[in-house]
Formats: structure tokens, C-alpha cells, sequence
């Protein structure tokens, strides 16, 4: 018998108030009466606003538990956080358990804005007003509830699926379904968003469209088809999921060509769905990009540090491995002839970062904008704010806006990518692979490389797991920092193999002013546990349920 679940009365309410405020986060509608909202159009859309708290975005809020955007690359290979902002280091130590997950839980949360999004669902059809504006909010937070219940499986796997709303004479219990049931659900309802969005236009930026719901499909039918969950290999998988790229690929979006920094903090053509970050209602620039990722000699934090494992990830110029003996990667010369985005992606030993005017201060004491990570420089533990100084000695240049100075200036409008279509591509290269197609895996491949700048094409006849490999590898290169990682790994069943080895950084060492010694070293000892694929669901919620708990825990 399946197990049942009592869903608490926390999530009653019928308004959730949220956590912060931007431009898709409207004041919350408590002051509203339930009857008042559910006869006025305007006040069901400002509903819908606040509902889109579900998706991620771009601001450092501690103790939110929804919004674990940097903290994914720190909890997986990607990242260090010095300061553990988001209780990574109970997932890196291996001492995760039901009691301690802190603000890696997204259950209850989660599960509020569920059934906020079933009041609304069960509500909207009855609301007198424009009908093309009621099938958009209806459309909306049809995926908004699809993408809460994708957050919900990939890291419980199968969940009580609630699709109406609770009240105070429901019973309370349902099933707890399988996690196939929950994707197939999460599909159809992502079918129904796009349904319902087709009329509005496919590159409405900061809301949910018919490209974002058939985009966001790709990636639930690519979880499901992955080793992970399916255990057989079962080859309709990767068919649904390969047909579910193409759809999106056929859409009008177009790789970005543009500066490929730029691809993260301007709008562009390759967005398909991004969260909005309004600086207008920001409490403060702590929670600005640059000044959480900067190092420490720009005055900035070094809060989510990259790692040697992810800067080895990136191969050379020329499209090779750095293990590759033939590509030239001298350990003693390592940011030279490397993939483009390492540049734009990483600030290293000696890379300049921002406009020179910004960092007066720097130059008045005889050095420049260029990183100083080696012992003694600004960005080393003995420079500069020093308590922020990187520990991996790197910081990450992606997202961020080098375009103005944090330092002094209000942070700039940001945005999380939640889709675009150079993931799409590597969903569809994935699946082509498993589905035999190997020349359209690499056609893929290539289409992104080459956008990156890399000069050489992939040899035709790569095949079998090296083919396998360099699909994986493409994934860690182009897609990170954007919270695909941490999932990544898990859904390929070889986080016991990436997650289980030391995080690394470098000592960096000059040799008068001739040359520079680098030493590779260990920053943290991770430890990943078979029960680590997925979460443990919280103990405070197995208490009051009685629900089996995930295996291992």
C-alpha cells in the first residue's frame, strides 16, 4: 500500500507572503478579502505575481529556502562558500541527515505555494474579466505549479501530487506517487501551459511563455530519461525527451553571438525564460552579484568561489582534454590556450576585471585592475579584506556586470537563467546520443563550441562513453554556475565518483618577478553517501506523517 501523507495546515493560507520583492513580486494581497480577489482581474494577476517566488533568481538570500541558486555549486564540484550561506557543508561532509538539512529544504515552501497555486487554479475560471488575460495568468501558474513540483522530485524524487486545494474539511491524506507518475504529470500540465500561452508572444521576457513551458519540459523528460530514474534504459524515454528539445529548438531563438559574457547580463536571443531581479526592492547591495562573487581586493566577497575541478573542466583552444598529451596544458602556464569561456567565466591569477577607474584605490598602492590570487597580492589571504579572500584563489566572472562599480553604484537589474537555448541543444545532443544518433550529437556539440570560439570540430568518430564523456563535459563547461551541476551528477549516477573526490583550488607563488610557481591543493575533503542521490524528507514531517522515509536515511 502506498504511503499517505497528511499535508499540514500551514498551507491553508491563500496568500503566501514571500521573502523579497522584484518586479514579478507585487505587494502581498493579505489586505485583500478571499471573495474581493476572486471578482477582480487585477487582483487574481497580482496573485499570480507573487507566486512566481517559486522560480529561483539571481539575489544572495540567506535563509531562503527556495531560492538555492549559488548554493547548488557549492554543495556539488562546482563551488566553494567560505561562509555557508545555504548549510552546504552538511551535503559536502557527508553528515547530511531528516534533521539537519537547515536551508537545503524546499518541502514545506514548496509545498505553500502548491496550494496557492491550486486556490488560484481552482478559482480563475469564475473571474469575470478579459478571457485572454485570464487563459495568461491561468497559463502561468499552470507551469509555476509544474515547475514547483520538478523542484520537489528532483531532490525527494516521487511526491504526494495535490492537484486541488486543501481546506479545513479535507481529509488531508493522499498517495505518494512514483517518480514517472510525477514527470508524466508535470509534463501534460507543461502541455497545457503552452497551450494556453500561445497567443502571447514567445520571447516575453521575465514571464512564463509557450517557449518556457515546452522548455522546461525538455529538461523534466531529459531527468526521466536519465540513468537515474531509468534504470532500464528504456529508449521511448529518450525519444520523448529528444522530441521535446526539437520542439523547442524549432522555435525562434538563435545561439547569442554577442560578447559571450554578455549572454548573462543583457537580454538577448538566446533567453527563453529567466527569474527578474528589480533592483528598486533590493534592502540592500549585499545582495548584488558582483559584490558576493568580486574578490576580495575589489572589495567584494568571494562568496562562491570556483573550483580547480571546475577550471580543469574547461579543455584548450583547440576543443582538447588538458589531459589530452597532444593539447599543449603546461600545469606551470595553466591560463593559457584555453576554451574562451574559461575568460569570460573565471577571474584567475593576472586577469583584469572591471574598469580601471573603478579600482583607483588599487592603483594608488602601485597595482592595477589585473587579479593578485598569488601569495601576498591584493586578492590573497594577506591582501585586502582579507577574511573574503578566495580560498580556491578564483572568483567567477559569469553574471556579473563589470560594467559599473558595485563598490559605489546601486546594483543593476539582474536576472537567473532558468532556460535558454544552449542548454536545449545539450538536452537534445544527450538524448540523440542514447538514441544511437551520434552525428546529431555532435552536430549539436559543435553548434555550441563553435559559438564559444573553439577552432577545431569534433571528430566524427567519437563514439561510446568518449562520446558520452564530451556530452558531459560540454554540460559542465557552458551550463555552469547556472544550477544544473549539483542535479547533473546525480541523474548520470556518478556523484559517487565527482562528488566523493577533494574540492581543489591552487597556491600561488612568484618567483621574483620572473615567473610564478603553482601548487594544486586540496581546500575541502567531500564525502558523498549512496543515500546522497536523493534528500532525506525532514524528519518534522515524517513525525507527522508517518511517510517511509528516502532509502539511507
Amino acid at each position: 500500500m502506498k504511503n499517505k501523507i497528511l499535508i499540514c495546515c500551514y498551507i491553508l493560507c491563500a496568500i503566501m507572503t514571500s521573502c523579497k520583492k522584484d518586479v514579478l513580486n507585487k505587494t502581498p494581497l493579505d489586505s485583500y478579502t478571499d471573495q474581493s480577489v476572486w471578482n477582480d482581474l487585477s487582483l487574481a494577476e497580482a496573485f499570480t505575481n507573487n507566486l512566481y517566488n517559486i522560480l529561483p533568481n539571481a539575489e544572495h538570500n540567506w535563509d531562503n529556502t527556495t531560492n538555492r541558486t549559488w548554493a547548488l555549486s557549492s554543495a556539488s564540484d562546482e563551488a566553494y562558500n567560505k561562509f555557508d550561506d545555504y548549510n552546504a557543508s552538511v551535503m559536502n561532509s557527508g553528515t547530511l541527515t531528516p534533521d539537519n538539512l537547515g536551508n537545503f529544504d524546499i518541502w514545506a515552501p514548496t509545498y505553500g505555494i502548491i496550494q496557492n497555486c491550486n486556490i488560484f487554479l481552482s478559482k480563475i475560471d469564475n473571474v469575470p474579466g478579459d478571457a485572454a488575460l485570464r487563459d495568461r495568468l491561468k497559463g502561468e501558474v499552470t507551469y509555476l505549479r509544474a515547475y514547483a513540483y520538478f523542484k520537489l522530485i528532483r531532490d525527494y524524487g516521487g511526491v504526494p501530487l495535490i492537484k486541488q486545494p486543501f481546506d479545513l474539511n479535507s481529509s488531508f491524506e493522499i498517495s505518494r506517487s512514483s517518480y514517472d507518475e510525477c514527470s508524466n504529470f508535470i509534463s501534460d500540465e507543461l502541455d497545457k501551459a503552452s497551450e494556453l500561452l500561445k497567443k502571447q508572444s514567445s520571447t516575453t521576457y521575465g514571464r512564463v511563455t509557450t517557449a518556457a513551458a515546452l522548455a522546461l519540459k525538455s529538461t523534466v523528460l531529459l531527468y526521466a530519461a536519465s540513468p537515474q530514474w531509468n534504470t532500464t534504459n528504456d529508449l521511448a524515454k529518450w525519444k520523448r525527451a529528444s522530441d521535446a528539445a526539437k520542439a523547442v529548438i524549432d522555435l525562434p531563438f538563435q545561439l547569442f553571438k554577442g560578447n559571450y559574457a554578455d549572454l548573462f547580463t543583457t537580454k538577448n536571443s538566446e533567453l527563453i525564460m529567466v527569474r527578474l531581479t528589480n533592483k528598486k526592492y533590493m534592502w540592500s547591495a549585499f545582495q548584488g552579484v558582483e559584490m558576493f562573487l568580486s574578490a576580495s581586493g575589489y572589495h567584494g566577497w568571494a562568496s562562491f568561489a570556483p573550483s580547480q575541478n571546475l577550471v580543469d573542466a574547461f579543455g584548450t583552444l583547440d576543443g582538447k582534454d588538458i589531459t589530452d598529451p597532444s593539447s599543449g596544458y603546461n600545469p606551470q602556464q595553466p591560463y593559457l590556450n584555453r576554451d574562451p569561456r574559461f575568460y569570460h567565466d573565471i577571474v584567475y591569477d593576472g586577469r583584469p576585471y572591471g574598469k580601471p577607474e573603478f579600482f583607483k584605490d588599487r592603483y594608488n598602492v602601485g597595482s592595477t585592475n589585473a587579479a593578485e590570487f598569488y601569495e601576498g597580492g591584493l586578492d590573497s589571504p594577506q591582501g585586502w579584506d582579507k577574511w573574503n579572500n578566495s580560498v580556491t584563489r578564483y572568483t567567477f566572472r559569469k553574471y556579473c556586470d563589470t560594467t559599473y562599480n558595485f563598490n559605489n553604484e546601486t546594483q543593476t537589474n539582474k536576472f537567473w537563467v532558468i532556460s535558454r537555448l544552449s542548454e536545449i541543444y545539450l538536452n537534445y545532443a544527450e538524448a540523440q546520443f542514447y538514441l544511437g544518433n551520434n552525428g546529431t550529437a555532435i552536430q549539436y556539440l559543435d553548434l555550441i563550441r563553435e559559438r564559444a570560439g573553439i577552432k577545431n570540430k569534433l571528430p566524427n568518430t567519437l563514439t561510446g562513453t568518449n562520446l558520452e564523456n564530451k556530452i558531459r563535459n560540454e554540460r559542465q563547461i557552458e551550463l555552469c554556475l547556472e544550477g544544473h551541476r549539483y542535479y547533473d551528477v546525480r541523474r548520470w549516477k556518478i556523484a559517487s565518483i565527482t562528488e566523493n573526490k577533494p574540492l581543489m583550488g591552487v597556491i600561488i607563488t612568484k618567483n621574483g618577478n620572473a615567473s610564478k610557481n603553482y601548487n594544486y591543493t586540496q581546500v575541502q575533503t567531500r564525502v558523498f553517501k549512496p543515500q546522497h542521490y536523493l534528500l532525506p524528507i525532514p524528519k518534522s514531517e515524517i513525525n507527522r506523517t508517518k511517510l517511509n522515509q528516502n532509502p539511507g536515511y
